[in-house]
């Protein structure tokens, strides 16, 4: 597994608009998904042990900013026939176990990766409320560590005064974490 950092924000980039569905067959678009104040992206899998360092935290987060009116939504894109752990009907079993509180999508043929240039996970995009892009960094200063009890949320942080603003901070570290794992060509 290749360790990446995403990329620095590229603030008041538009997201591109998607449509793709949880293992189940519900489908969601980004309108759908976009809450009053903002949304969240997390471009995530089962698998990374980045994403299994964090999964915890970004679920209570998750619920933070739910309750500031910020949506957020899971996007598994990796080539799950590779890597099988991360397969539909085992995201469905990840999402349960980890009590996620947002929809966990399937990125089938990794169009959406692809257009918003997602490059690991986790990897996080912040939106305002007219979706521009205001936040590109990491979940928290604490990493990968298992004791995270004086973290600094940086990503809640972050998407409360977006949410409170339209605009994320000027200063943002960039997330780290395992290569999409995209198909062959």
């Amino acid at each position: 597994m290749a360790l990446l950092d995403s990329q620095i924000c590229d603030f008041g980039w538009k997201a591109p608009s998607f449509e793709l569905a949880d293992p189940g067959g519900v489908w969601y678009s980004l309108n759908d998904l976009m809450g009053e104040r903002g949304l969240l992206i997390v471009f995530m899998c089962n698998h990374c042990p980045y994403v299994i360092a964090v999964i915890d935290r970004l679920a209570a987060d998750a619920r933070v900013l739910q309750e500031a009116g910020v949506n957020v939504v899971g996007i598994m894109s990796n080539d799950y026939d590779a890597y099988p752990a991360d397969a539909p009907e085992a995201m469905t079993a990840f999402a349960k176990q980890h009590a996620l509180p947002f929809p966990y999508l399937v990125d089938e043929d990794q169009a959406v990766a692809r257009a918003y240039d997602a490059i690991c996970t986790p990897d996080f995009f912040g939106l305002n409320a007219d979706g521009d892009l205001q936040y590109r960094g990491r979940l928290d200063d604490a990493r990968a560590q298992a004791d995270a009890t004086d973290r600094v949320p940086e990503l809640v942080n972050a998407m409360i005064q977006i949410a409170e603003t339209s605009e994320g901070p000027a200063e943002q570290t960039s997330s780290m974490g395992c290569s999409i794992k995209w198909k062959a060509a």
